[in-house]
Order: C-alpha cells, then structure tokens, then sequence
C-alpha cells in the first residue's frame, strides 16, 4: 500500500511538474486571420500550411535558410529520366501511435491529387506514386522532372488508417462548403500535436513527447489567436496578452521597437501581390458592361496597369514596407528575371487613351474583390486601386470580406476582379508559372489561375523549363515565358511586401522569407 501511494504520488508530481512546464513555456501567437481548416490539402495558402506544418511533415523539409532537408524521407535520387526512389525514415508514428510507412505516402498523394486537393498544382506532372516495400516509394513524372523534389516541400503526409476509420478520405473542400473530420483534427508525424480547435476563436498547439527529431526550441504549448483589428492586436502585445503577433501594421513598427516589452522583427517576402482580371468570360459576371468583357481586350488592361500608381501606394499605403514590381515573382525566386522587373509608367493620359480607344472612354462600374485580413493593409490596397481607377472613368464597387468567405469565392472563379498574393512554394519561377500563368486543365495547371488568361506559348515554355536541367538555358525559358506575360499584361502586378512581427523581448524565433513559422524553433525565457 506504501509503495502504491509513493508511486501514485511520484506520478502526480510527474502530471503537475509537465504542466507547470506548459503553463510557464506557452507562446500565445496572435494573426490578423484564421487558417480556414486543419486539412493540410484542402487550401494552398501560407498561413494554413504554415500552421498545420507543425502538426504534418512532408518527405522533404526546408532548413531555416529555405533549402531542402530530409524530413519523412532520408534520401532520394533519380533512377531515370521520369523516376525518382524516395528513401523513408524508419520508427517514425503518428500522434496517435499508428507506424508511419509507405502505404501513408500513396494515399497521401492520391488524396492530394483527388477531387477537391487545393494542392493539384504541385502534383499534376506526376503520373503516379508506387510502393516499394514498407520504407520506399517511386514517383514517375510524366516528363522529367529534375526539380521534383522542391515541389513537394509542403505536400504534407497523412496517416491511411487514420483517415480511413475519420471518414476523411477526400480533403475538405471550401469552394462547396464541405467538412470533414480533417477541418477540426489532425494526426500527424511532426513535434507539435493539435489539442484543441475553436475555428476564429483559438487553436491550440502542444510539443510533441514522442517526436522522432530534433526540437530546439523550449515552448510546450503554442495557442494561436485570430485578432483581425490591427490596434487591438499591437495593443494585445505591447500588453503582455499575446507574446508574438503578425502582422504588424507598417504605423506601428516604431512604437513597438520604442517599447520595453517588444521588438518587430522584418524581412523580405518572396510573396508578390496582383490584380487579377478575368479575361475567360464573354460576358464579366460583375460588371455594368454587358454582352462584352473589356478585359479581353488588351488595351482595356494595359490602361488599368497605367492608371495605378503604385509609388503612391507604396508610400502612402504601405509606409515604404513594400517593393513595387513588375513581374509575378520577386527576389529570392530561382530564375528570377531582374533585367525584365520595370514597371510601365503611371500615365494617366496614356490610360484614357487606351480606353477610348477599346471603345470605353466614358468607363463601367466594376466589383473588385479583396479580403481584409491576409495581406498588410489588403482592404486599403484594395481602396487605392479603386480610388485611382476612378481617375479613367473606371467606379469600382468594392466587395471586402474575411478570407474565409474570400477564398471560397475565388477559388469558384466567381470574380471578375480580384487581389492575390503568391509566394511559390517550391521558390522556384516555374510554380508561379503552373499555378498562377498556365492556362487552366484539370489536372491542376493554373488551379491559381482565377482570371483564365491562358497563352499557349507560355505553357509550351512552362513544361520544357520544368524538364531543362541545363541551368542558363532553363532561366532563358523563365525569361522568355515572363516576358511574354508581361507583354500580354496577363495580370497587374503590384509589389512585395515587407514581413513585419511583433515579438515579446522574452521570446526568440525564426522568421523565414515565406512567412512561414515553425514552432520547432521558438523559445521563451
């Protein structure tokens, strides 16, 4: 009875001494959004995938300098032109003890393929993915393929079984409006399990014991914490509420760097912000023009292009956190063609030319979609653009929402004018090329592609740069295919913002160029 009690003592002190260490070790992170769900294959957006990376791994991660680390795969090599063998990591589990094997990888990249997969666009060069016993798997591509492997950074493993018994076989799909056990749970391989999900209110996040790798960081419990209104979130922080936040409005970087309590910690992003147009209809779903559609006409786009004033934007908007371009990607990006970055000049007369010429001097009414908690200052972006828009004649209705019914929309292509920002996943130029440029299919080419702009040119350059090994005749192709973008004013580009958090003086992190946060590397004193 003695050596039961000092036993039951002895793990009652081991229960409160683990949560004393959560208590003490919890970072609270405050976002100006949601992630729409847990399902790491249902949106291909950053804060999403950043969040459930935590909780999901892929074959191949990222090294804090964005290169290619083994994760759930050890090694992997191209055994011919079309073939790649994936090596995997032995002893690894699920959070729910399920051994992780090679039958996961297969259902995982099936189900990320299948219908209702916002992750189409990494995997549609792939023909098909086969086991090879229970520790290796081969990817056959359908031409080659020699940058397979930094497309599937963020193609995250999930368990068969897992799925199978939480009737989760297909992902979640937001444009229909269909949950599954995914949007709410999770049951990953990574070092933090998912404890409590309450979508816009809070998720909860806890290290994981029993995690095969490295953890260098010291928190015990992240919870993440949507709080769209920018004072209340600086003011969460400068308060102690909140030990991290992001973004931080570009107004008060310099109170929070004057405060006792905080830092803001910048960077470059390698996400670019545009305007989309759909140029696939006859007819724009949202417009007063009927019977037509201005944007096929590219007059109409170029004098859109020119009407903007993207210096004052920059400046008043965006307090100089931001780097105006003229292309679809940004420094950073492998194959990044500067010698094309120059923006046409902000021309007004030039603008109201063009669009008396197409036939629209006197303008038309237009909605323009834009969500007013994913990107710095997104809504005010969105009202500068209409402001000077109206400078040709050109009355924007602006239609703001949260991005939980923003994304939906857009990925139903139920938009005729839209703002997005991209920051490619792969950090290469050729996944803007397929997701944002392609002309769309059903395989997954352009699935980003919102506004249908489609030249043939461009694909026939986008699949020869996906299978050129030769590294200057490859960026040749890049340049080539961004220049004929370019010239087709496919899209209005904008700039690249800065990335800016707030962070406790107690906390130290990692912040990495795509915005991403592992929770892998946070520490709290």
């Amino acid at each position: 009875m003695n050596l039961l009690s000092a036993a039951f003592r002895a793990l009652m002190c081991g229960i409160l001494a683990a949560a004393g260490l959560a208590a003490a070790n919890t970072v609270r992170i405050a976002n100006q959004g949601d992630a729409l769900s847990m399902d790491p294959h249902s949106l291909n957006e950053s804060l999403q995938l950043s969040l459930t990376g935590n909780v999901y791994e892929p074959l191949l991660g990222r090294n804090k300098d964005l290169s290619l680390m083994p994760a759930l795969a050890t090694a992997w090599r191209q055994t011919s032109p079309l073939v790649w063998r994936f090596e995997l990591r032995q002893g690894v589990s699920f959070h729910d003890g399920t051994p992780f094997g090679a039958d996961d990888v297969v259902f995982s990249f099936q189900r990320a393929a299948g219908e209702g997969s916002d992750m189409r666009s990494h995997l549609n060069e792939i023909r098909e993915v086969r086991k090879l016993g229970d520790f290796a798997v081969e990817i056959e591509t359908r031409l080659p393929n020699p940058i397979l492997p930094e497309l599937l950074s963020q193609l995250y493993i999930m368990s068969r079984k897992w799925c199978e018994t939480n009737q989760a076989l297909r992902p979640v799909d937001r444009r229909q409006g269909i949950e599954n056990a995914a949007s709410f749970r999770a049951n990953g391989t990574g070092p933090f399990r998912l404890r409590e999900r309450l979508p816009e209110a809070k998720t909860v996040f806890v290290r994981h014991a029993a995690y095969w790798g490295e953890i260098e960081g010291n928190a015990a419990e992240i919870v993440f914490l949507p709080i769209r209104d920018d004072a209340a979130r600086v003011a969460a922080l400068l308060s102690g509420e909140v030990e991290v936040m992001e973004p931080v409005p570009v107004q008060d970087i310099a109170r929070v760097n004057a405060s006792a309590a905080a830092r803001v910690v910048t960077g470059p992003e390698l996400r670019t912000l545009f305007l989309g147009m759909d140029q696939w209809r006859d007819e724009l779903l949202y417009a007063s023009v009927k019977g037509r559609n201005p944007f096929k006409d590219r007059r109409v786009r170029q004098a859109f292009y020119q009407a903007i004033d993207i210096e004052a934007i920059r400046r008043a908007v965006m307090r100089g956190a931001a780097t105006p371009t003229a292309l679809m990607v940004g420094p950073g990006i492998n194959g990044f063609p500067s010698a094309l970055n120059k923006r046409l000049p902000h021309d007004l007369a030039a603008a109201r030319k063009l669009m008396a010429q197409a036939g629209y001097g006197q303008g038309f009414e237009l909605d323009l979609d834009c969500p007013n908690d994913r990107y710095v200052n997104d809504a005010r972006i969105c009202q500068a653009v209409a402001s000077q828009l109206a400078r040709i004649n050109v009355r924007i209705r602006l239609q703001v929402q949260p991005k939980s019914g923003y994304f939906p929309k857009l990925l139903r292509r139920d938009t005729s004018f839209y703002l997005l920002g991209w920051a490619p996943g792969t950090y290469d130029a050729h996944n803007a090329l397929n997701a944002l440029m392609a002309c769309p299919d059903e395989q997954g080419a352009g699935q980003y592609n919102l506004g249908g702009y489609c030249n043939p040119r461009v694909d026939e350059l986008m699949h020869r740069i996906q299978s050129e090994p030769d590294r200057s005749r490859r960026n040749a192709l890049i340049r080539e295919a961004f220049e004929l973008h370019a010239a087709d004013i496919g899209h209005l580009p904008l700039h690249q913002q800065a990335l800016a958090w707030g962070v406790s003086r107690r906390v130290s992190l990692v912040q990495l160029a795509d915005n991403a946060m592992p929770f892998r590397y946070i520490a709290i004193k």
